[in-house]
This record gives structure tokens, C-alpha cells and sequence, in this order.
């Protein structure tokens, strides 16, 4: 069969791969034609166009490129229409995606499916209209997701989540101890605790400078290692970093610091499901400029109670989440040295860890996928 996938980030990039292999496991004639990155054009088949060509994130770049924006979804529509798919797949990325399944399901008669849902359970659940009216099929990576669409009557396909394939693959393949991680980058015996402070430049700019103030004071028992974000410039950070902390950055390693680190300050994203998944005890930290404002918001617009994948999977707070105007430098280390130091505390976090891993479920989120992908098909 022909699959017609559409992704407008990094991440989709990694997860459409996974399942295009996953669906040549399920189908072997598979055909593959797509926007994507590098990781699906290593799976093979036709890239029509690179996401980074998609990518406008915030309100003044897409503004700025509309333009552009609307040339490339005009190119998208036409494409799908000539090559005549058997299914049309979305990945995430709800702004370009929506759209053109509302044009699929009016111009064509080729089944639209879903993988990775919109979040719209956080905000824009208006968008429930679209998703019910326009895609066939939704194939979700959140558990709690499930008990959402239901409530508005759309049943949609729990697969499972890839962070747990990854972070499971990972641990297979790298059963590398702590002394070989230390020689490998020029770190001492001390334990670890691990900085992700995310991958764009204003969230680094935000909240390195604070999550090393926070850190400093432990420094004398533990090492401060920071993970580069892909494509980041080195020298970026050095603006934001303070002179008389002592913290290592090593790039293309998050999983392996968090695979020996002992605690871990971690920006919201994906990034808190991943240090769950490898039950490192974290502070969530997420400070703005305009803290006030989102915290007006987060009381008033988001739906949900929680930021971090986390505490939504489990339904409570499991870790503490520091943001906007609660994200300061003596709640943090106040946060951090109750998980370094009261044991206590400590193990009743990762308890709840291991209570969210059983709820995600097992390893193979892709293959589930694409195996109820290919049946559906077929039917």
C-alpha cells in the first residue's frame, strides 16, 4: 500500500520513522512518500520536502511567512491528490495538519489517521470538531488520552508511547557503567545531577542561568553536567552560564547522563517523561519573563492541572513543577535537596515512577501502530 506521511518537527521526525519501519514489518510492498526529515528519508521512499521548510514556531514568525506557509500546504494538497494514497498519515503538528486533513476529507475519499494526537485536552478543544469531522482514525501515545476523546464521543487507539520504546532500545544498547561515561567526558567520581534546560535558545536563556544559582550549593558533593541541545550552537551558552559554577556540557547524550545521574532540573516537554522512564528524581522548571501572565493563564485558559507529562499520566503531582512565578532560584534548591538528601522523599518518587511506567505499558508503541493501522486498511 502507498502512506502518505506529514510531520513538522524533530520529534514527528523520529516517531514517522519508527513507524515506517514498523509498517514495512506489517506490509513489505509498503510505499512511502512524505514531508519529513532525515531519520524517515533513511527509512526510504520519496521526501517531497524537509520540516525544517514547515517549522514557524511563535506568532511573529508565522506572521512573517505566511507566505511561504501557505505556498507549501497548497503543494502538500496537490501532491497527495496526484499520488493517490491509500492512507494519508499526520504526525502531531496540529496547525499544518488539520488543515489539510479538512481538505482530504472534502476533496478526496482517502482515509486520514492520526498519529500522536493534537493536544487539544491542554487547550484549543474547540479543535475536537475538526478531529471528529476530518481524521478517520486517531492513534494515541497518552493513556489519558483515551478517557478525553470519550468524553466527546470520538473512541480513538491507545498504541502505547515511544519514549518508552527509545528510553527501553537505549538501555539494551548502552549497558555502559558510570566509570566509562566519566572517562568518555572528563568528569570526576562525584555523582551526577543533569540540567536539561531545553532545546530552544529563550527557554535556555530563561532558565539555565537560574537552575545553576539553584544547583551551585551542591557542588561539593555532586557535578553539574548540562545537556546540549541538538543544533545548538556551544557557544551559545556560554552567555548563561555563570563563571564561578563548575558544570560540564556534553551534546548528543541526554539518555546517557540521565542513565547515571542522580537528580535532574528538567525544562517541561517530553524531556520529564524521559527522566521518569530512567527514574530520575527532577524538578520541573519552567520560568518566564511575564510569570504573572501565564500564571493568570494557566488558572484561566489551560484545561489541564499539570504542565509535565508526568504528573498528567499519573494523574497527580508526582514531581513538583515550578513555573512561571513560582520558579525561583530558592525553590528549586529547596525542591532539589529534598531529592538528593531525605531518602524518604526520595523513594516515594520513585514509586510513583514505576506506577507510571506500568501505566504507559510495555515497549512498541510503533509496531502496535502499525499493525492496527495495516488491519484497518485491509478491512
Amino acid at each position: 500500500m502507498k502512506y502518505y506521511l506529514i510531520v513538522g518537527e524533530a520529534s514527528g521526525d523520529l516517531h514517522a520513522s519508527n513507524l515506517m519501519r514498523a509498517l514495512i514489518q506489517e506490509d513489505p510492498e509498503a510505499e512511502f512518500r512524505f514531508f519529513g526529515g532525515d531519520l524517515m528519508t533513511a527509512v526510504g521512499g520519496t521526501r517531497v520536502k524537509h520540516y525544517k521548510e514547515l517549522a514557524y514556531m511563535g506568532f511573529i514568525p508565522v506572521l512573517l511567512h505566511l507566505r511561504t506557509i501557505f505556498r507549501n500546504m497548497k503543494e502538500c494538497k496537490q501532491d497527495i491528490v496526484r499520488w493517490t494514497p491509500d492512507v494519508v498519515i499526520l504526525v502531531d503538528y496540529p496547525g499544518f495538519n488539520l488543515k489539510i486533513a479538512e481538505f482530504i476529507k472534502k476533496q478526496t475519499k482517502i482515509p486520514v489517521y492520526y498519529y500522536i494526537s493534537p493536544k487539544i485536552w491542554a487547550w484549543k478543544e474547540y479543535r475536537i470538531k475538526n478531529i471528529k469531522r476530518d481524521v478517520d482514525e486517531l492513534f494515541s501515545i497518552l493513556p489519558f488520552e483515551v478517557e478525553f476523546f470519550a468524553g466527546h464521543q470520538y473512541p480513538v487507539h491507545y498504541v502505547g508511547n515511544p519514549c518508552v520504546d527509545a528510553v527501553d532500545a537505549y538501555c539494551k544498547e548502552h549497558p555502559d557503567g558510570f566509570p566509562e561515561f566519566v572517562a568518555d567526558n572528563g568528569l570526576s567520581e562525584k555523582p551526577v545531577i543533569a540540567l536539561l534546560a531545553g532545546s530552544r535558545k529563550q527557554e535556555i536563556k530563561d532558565n539555565l542561568p537560574m537552575m545553576l544559582e539553584a544547583a551551585a550549593p551542591f557542588t561539593k558533593d555532586y557535578q553539574l553536567v548540562l545537556a546540549g541541545a541538538p543544533g545548538m550552537d556551544p557557544a551559545y551558552y556560554s552567555d548563561y552560564i555563570n563563571p564561578n559554577v563548575p558544570v560540564k556540557i556534553i551534546f548528543g547524550q541526554t539518555y546517557r547522563l540521565l542513565q547515571h545521574a542522580q537528580a535532574a532540573l528538567v525544562t517541561s516537554g517530553t524531556a520529564t517523561l524521559e527522566t521518569a522512564l530512567f527514574r530520575v528524581p527532577q524538578v520541573v522548571c519552567y520560568y518566564t519573563p511575564v510569570g504573572k501572565f501565564i500564571a493568570f493563564l494557566r488558572r484561566h485558559i489551560l484545561k489541564v492541572k499539570y504542565i509535565s507529562l508526568v504528573n498528567l499520566v499519573a494523574d497527580k503531582e508526582v514531581v513538583r513543577e515550578l513555573v512561571a512565578d513560582t520558579m525561583t532560584v530558592d525553590n528549586v534548591r529547596s525542591e532539589l535537596e529534598s531529592l538528593l538528601y531525605n531518602k524518604v522523599y526520595r523513594n516515594k518518587v520513585l514509586e510513583e515512577y514505576d506506577r507510571i511506567i506500568q501505566i504507559l505499558g510495555p515497549a512498541g508503541a510503533s509496531g502496535t501502530a502499525a499493525r492496527e493501522m495495516v488491519a484497518l486498511l485491509k478491512k
